[in-house]
């Protein structure tokens, strides 16, 4: 279920740049026409001056979708320059959206949603009729789209500091009174103050990862390869190396064998990667932790658009949403030096937090209270709480995206550890 560079330009820049494709699909075989008369779409739309991002969200009803295909025609003079999650085509004003290998599949009640941007003229009104499976489907219309611009002069790197309407951040100072335990494979790193493990590979001693890491293979095995390499590291003399090949079967993870559950329901992450080229405009991830509360499907980060990006794998939510002034409150992730990233999850709350060399990126936060371009996407699904079970750091392409990169350094505890 899956779907990943350098984002220094300004809105318009980066509608330029990702006018050219959709995401690749392969399309299940679809239903009878009459399986979709149950199912609702919506559509909900933010424009500006001559553009648009607009959202299409699917529920089947009581009957599951194995495959569809969504219709419908746009009223004004909109055209589609760019999807995400589908693969959409138009001829003149009608527009045909098809699943993509990884979101086909609807139980009864289940939702998705998918998104384009898309330029106009003189005409954005949103459309009210929709088809699935060449039948009609019950439309709700969304409210008038936003008439918020997006500004062409925002900057790549927000500051790291969250709007005062957020809710407050977790003290990033760590617990005076945890201190710092051995990790079963081998001397702690330094900065692991408060982690409940952390790890630097000192241990390591052959080139294939051992101990209380494995490789793992999430659909198959095929040239992305991770090593544990002894001619670069931040400290000590030992990093894993991931040579992330691009390709749905390339996919490759270094998985942590420890038992996570005594960090309870809040995780504080911290590691430090080093990649060797610039995040592209095609979704990739390189941490992925198993999720029980979403039927053991994979909370994700990684990159799309250039920038750094949460992807939720069940529905395929991203955060912050894929808009160009969504884009634009994430960062690029720098190259040819080590950077530090830290997330917290809490599952009882259902938020999260990231930060970059210790400054929090505003568009990776989730606070429970839906931000046009940021969390709205993701807290479209009530009640997210994730119990997370696993940690694995690697590499993803779902088409396009290769890389070199190394980690080293990793902590994870159940209070912010710091870089």
């Amino acid at each position: 279920m899956h779907l990943s560079a350098r984002w220094r330009a300004s809105a318009a820049a980066i509608l330029a740049a990702v006018t050219a494709a959709g995401v690749g699909a392969v399309v299940a075989a679809a239903p009878p026409a009459s399986a979709a008369a149950a199912c609702q779409v919506s559509y909900r739309a933010d424009q500006w001056t001559g553009g648009f991002v607009g959202y299409v969200k699917l529920t089947a009803g009581d009957t599951a979708i194995h495959g569809w295909t969504i219709g419908w025609t746009w009223p004004g003079d909109q055209k589609i320059t760019n999807a995400w999650n589908a693969t959409v085509t138009q001829s003149g004003t009608a527009v045909a959206a098809v699943n993509a290998a990884y979101n086909g599949d609807l139980t009864p009640g289940a939702s998705l949603e998918f998104g384009m941007q898309g330029t106009w003229t003189s005409n954005n009104t949103a459309p009210t009729a929709f088809t699935v499976n060449g039948a009609p489907c019950g439309a709700t219309p969304s409210p008038s789209p936003s008439s918020a611009s997006p500004s062409p002069s925002r900057s790549a790197s927000p500051s790291p500091s969250a709007s005062p309407s957020r809710s407050a951040s977790p003290s990033p100072s760590s617990s005076p009174s945890r201190s710092a335990s051995p990790s079963p494979s081998g001397p702690p790193p330094t900065g692991c103050t408060g982690a409940l493990w952390c790890d630097g590979f000192e241990d390591q001693t052959g080139t294939v990862p051992a101990g209380a890491w494995t490789l793992a293979y999430p659909d198959c095995q095929g040239t992305g390869s991770a090593v544990v390499d002894s001619t670069v590291a931040r400290t000590g003399s030992r990093s894993i190396r991931v040579d992330g090949a691009e390709g749905y079967c390339n996919h490759v993870f270094l998985k942590s064998t420890r038992d996570f559950s005594a960090l309870g329901g809040v995780w504080f992450g911290r590691f430090y990667v080093r990649h060797t080229t610039a995040l592209p405009a095609s979704h990739v991830t390189f941490l992925a932790m198993r999720d029980a509360a979403d039927g053991n499907r994979d909370l994700r980060v990684g990159g799309q658009n250039a920038a750094l990006q949460w992807n939720r794998q069940s529905d395929d939510a991203t955060l912050p949403e894929q808009s160009p002034a969504g884009v634009a409150q994430s960062r690029p992730l720098p190259v040819d030096r080590w950077v530090c990233v830290e997330i917290r999850v809490d599952g009882p709350a259902g938020q999260v937090q990231t930060w970059t060399d210790g400054a929090e990126v505003a568009g990776l936060r989730v606070d429970g209270v839906p931000t046009a371009d940021v969390d709205r996407q993701w807290l479209s699904r009530a009640n997210w709480h994730p119990s997370l079970t696993d940690l694995r750091l690697g590499w993803e392409s779902y088409g396009v995206g290769a890389d070199r990169l190394w980690f080293d350094d990793i902590a994870w505890g159940s209070t912010r550890i710091g870089c």
